[in-house]
């Protein structure tokens, strides 16, 4: 483990010219006192790393250092082996060239090795696409990516989950895709913030740049944007009470951690038991409640039990009752 995290740490300082210890501890997982442990195995097997002080410091190797380390290990080349062209880089006009430059790196390995490059990808393939649902249109990713990598400020406006219209001027600092979602990082007046690519209604690109905060790392961002949010989202709380019926009926439409809280949850009277679950807002609540039928009921809050009732009787004078056929109910009508 720690030959891997030294050999990740040599080709993190031979990419980059300069690092700090926080950053190379926060990329490599481990504290700075590791970090600094690792640094100085580096030094004593001969590896000409230096540390520098103040404000432009940090860690680096001797300018025109290279390693001589070549081939990959077999591990390495089964990684290797299952990366492809995924259809969100078509979005961005970088699928193509992702293959030149995947066939370019398994022409670059030693004869020995390239046999065993197209074995794995013989064995093992990855396909990151949903089987029903497709990749949220961004009409505007074009001009967001250019901004995203030259640097300039755009006008856009922006609907919220609610449908309200905004207008702003922001600093794309990056594009994420997060389950065929695109995501735009831009630095606002309050700070960092991330907008949904589909909610992005229109985009221009503007004359004036903006510098990137020292130090702002877009990965780590977004690892530590997406922890915050699964903690302070929108909530939604609903009672329920359900049959076992129920339980594998919400399970279908419910995330996985959900399915620890219906397991848990305690019996109610006549068998059935009850919790509670967050559902964000009252449409997502409606939205999923209303195809569950009899065996999910809504305890509280009562605003949303009126609403499924509303929706039932809806419904109900739709399709008729039992033994009313759709040209009896037409017949009558005329």
């Amino acid at each position: 483990m720690r030959a891997d995290r030294l050999m990740h740490l040599l080709m993190r300082l031979q990419s980059r010219p300069r690092s700090t210890v926080n950053q190379l501890a926060r990329e490599l997982q481990v504290s700075g006192r590791t970090v600094h442990r690792d640094l100085d195995a580096l030094s004593t097997a001969g590896v000409p790393v230096y540390a520098t002080r103040g404000a432009a410091g940090g860690v680096a190797l001797m300018e025109g250092w290279r390693t001589q380390l070549t081939g990959l290990t077999r591990p390495e080349l089964q990684a290797l082996a299952t990366v492809g062209a995924p259809g969100a880089l078509d979005d961005l006009g970088l699928s193509a060239p992702l293959r030149t430059g995947l066939v370019k790196l398994a022409a670059a390995l030693p004869a020995l090795q390239q046999p065993a490059l197209e074995h794995a990808r013989q064995r093992l393939h990855v396909d990151a696409s949903s089987w029903f649902t497709g990749r949220e249109l961004v009409p505007h990713l074009g001009t967001l990516r250019d901004a995203a990598w030259q640097d300039r400020s755009v006008s856009l406006t922006y609907q919220d989950f609610d449908g309200a219209p905004s207008r702003r001027v922001v600093e794309p600092y990056g594009l994420v895709i997060k389950a065929d979602r695109w995501y735009l990082v831009a630095g606002t007046d309050q700070g960092p913030r991330v907008f949904r690519g589909a909610r992005i209604g229109g985009v221009r690109l503007r004359t004036q740049g903006f510098t990137r905060p020292p130090g702002f790392d877009l990965p780590t961002f977004w690892k530590d944007w997406c922890a915050r949010f699964a903690v302070e989202r929108p909530r939604y709380d609903v009672t329920l009470r359900f049959t076992a019926e129920g339980e594998a009926a919400l399970r279908q439409v419910r995330p996985p951690a959900d399915g620890e809280r219906l397991k848990a949850a305690p019996a109610a009277r006549g068998g059935k038991r009850k919790v509670t679950l967050n559902f964000e807002r009252e449409s997502i609540a409606v939205s999923q409640l209303c195809t569950l039928g009899g065996g999910v009921e809504v305890l509280a809050p009562e605003a949303l039990r009126q609403r499924l009732a509303a929706v039932a009787a809806s419904l109900q004078a739709l399709y008729g009752g039992p033994g009313r056929s759709p040209g009896r109910r037409e017949r009558q009508s005329r």
